[in-house]
């Protein structure tokens, strides 16, 4: 496989996943957030997606962080009447975000992007054995 190509896909996976952690983090920090108005909607999870996309210079297929969309679940419900959050029957919306789901995805981003940077060392490690074969 060509080096060049092989960091080229490698470093898409990064940004990708460096994507998908920042919209991860998002949503952690939103997690326990309530609407500014009485009644109103709080925050909204937000789910990252991939596309595949060809990159004609290299002729080879990369990754890149695709849309982001908002989860469609229902918001928590909680009778709180004395929060200024909460509607005329007293109940608050809370964010459709669960911080375990978030911290297991979180992870396995985590995980992928350390695979990345793995096949990146791997090829800056085969890069250099050929340079030494060369010299030799």
């Amino acid at each position: 496989m060509d080096f060049v190509k092989s960091l080229a896909i490698a470093a898409s996976g990064l940004r990708a996943q460096a994507g998908r952690i920042r919209v991860i983090s998002e949503n952690i920090a939103n997690a326990d957030s309530v609407a500014q108005t009485p009644g109103g909607d709080p925050y909204r999870r937000r789910v990252p997606t991939f596309t595949s996309q060809l990159d004609r210079q290299l002729e080879a297929r990369v990754v890149a962080l695709g849309p982001v969309r908002n989860d469609p679940s229902d918001f928590k419900l909680k009778h709180e009447p004395g929060n200024p959050a909460a509607d005329a029957s007293g109940d608050v919306k809370y964010p459709n975000v669960n911080p375990l789901i978030e911290m297991t995805d979180m992870r396995d981003a985590q995980r992928s992007y350390e695979a990345n940077v793995n096949v990146i060392s791997s090829t800056r490690s085969m890069i250099q054995r050929t340079l030494d074969i060369l010299k030799g």
